[in-house]
């Protein structure tokens, strides 16, 4: 891996305004990535892990991703399978009715967007999850709770494979067929792993690394490592675990990377907030955020007007739905913001704090 630039969300995010190409773009604009016409076509990575994943001409696919992904893994799925269709992260009442009128046997969804979907069929549907009839569940853009791919095989019968994909496009990268399994690369040299203290490949085989996608994963980006934000503990063996943590300034919930500076700025310019606290939680089937506001004047504690203006600026920031809660008590002395993630996924926004 040899290379003068190492990339973050952030340069990519800075580098949007001269990026061409076909782009795909995060819903907040914090990054833009040129497909390369390897993400596309029959012998593309997504349809490649699709075929991996076991879909064949006598499939038809359903994408429930969020955009930019979705567009990107319904047209793989056309290639690979008989249909395919995007219905996006939709309500699972209207999913289970897309699924059943397009007759899918093939469901791309979000770790979580599955068990909320089994879940539901369960406890207020009062369905079989058999009758849906899927014989495969492909899992990506987030980090699946443990055990996971074992639960959701024995409640649809089904083949349930994971895929590692690009944070910035969607498109896949590697992928895995069960919960103890290291990534399969899709193709040589598409990964590495970075120290999280220097730009520089990781030594070793023991310690927490950050997944990199490397040159060859991206001819349009110049011979650049891109840091993924993700990271996984390495226990000893010479291969690439799926990311079980996240680092630096952007927080995965529900599978969209939220800008902690953003959320700094939007609340430095309101006046009297002391200080916050990004609440990240998955108590039941799907990732929850509040957004947990110190004020500086008691004044302001129970003026809706102020809780309004602070809910209006966060809805402008992300599609992600952050509550909103303000603290009893008042701190004069402002402080910077934290972020508390009870799933124990983010390990903080200093890399280098992280890698000792």
């Amino acid at each position: 891996m040899t290379t003068t630039r190492w990339l973050t969300r952030d340069d990519l995010g800075a580098a949007a305004g001269g990026a061409t190409g076909l782009l795909q773009v995060a819903p907040d604009a914090s990054s833009a990535w040129p497909l390369d016409p390897g993400d596309l076509g029959a012998d593309g990575l997504t349809a490649r892990a699709l075929r991996a994943a076991g879909v064949g001409g006598r499939d038809r696919v359903v994408v429930a991703l969020g955009e930019p992904a979705g567009a990107l893994w319904a047209a793989a799925g056309a290639e690979v399978a008989a249909a395919s269709a995007s219905v996006g992260p939709r309500g699972r009442m209207r999913l289970h009715h897309a699924l059943r009128s397009l007759g899918a046997t093939t469901l791309v969804i979000t770790p979580t967007g599955a068990m909320d979907l089994l879940a539901r069929l369960h406890l207020e549907f009062l369905l079989d999850p058999l009758d849906l009839g899927l014989r495969h569940l492909v899992l990506t853009g987030e980090i699946a709770s443990p055990r996971t791919l074992g639960h959701l095989a024995g409640e649809f019968e089904a083949s349930v494979t994971e895929v590692y994909a690009n944070p910035y496009s969607g498109g896949a990268l590697a992928w895995r067929g069960s919960d103890a399994a290291p990534l399969t690369p899709l193709a040589d040299g598409l990964l590495g792993l970075a120290s999280l203290d220097g730009d520089s490949p990781f030594e070793g085989t023991d310690g927490l690394a950050e997944l990199v996608v490397t040159p060859s994963g991206h001819p349009a980006l110049g011979g650049a490592v891109v840091r993924t934000g993700q990271v996984a503990r390495l226990g000893g063996a010479a291969e690439i675990p799926a990311p079980s943590h996240t680092v630096g300034d952007h927080v995965l919930v529900r599978g969209v990377w939220l800008s902690l500076p953003r959320i700094e700025r939007a609340l430095s310019r309101i006046d009297g907030v002391s200080t916050w606290e990004l609440a990240v939680s998955r108590q039941g089937t799907l990732d929850s955020a509040t957004l947990r506001v110190t004020f500086g004047r008691a004044s302001l504690v129970g003026n809706p007007m102020w809780r309004s203006r602070i809910e209006q600026s966060l809805s402008a920031l992300t599609p992600i739905k952050l509550g909103v809660e303000v603290a009893a008590e008042v701190a004069e002395k402002a402080a910077p913001g934290t972020v508390t993630d009870a799933r124990g996924h983010h390990l903080g926004r200093d890399r280098t704090a992280m890698a000792h």
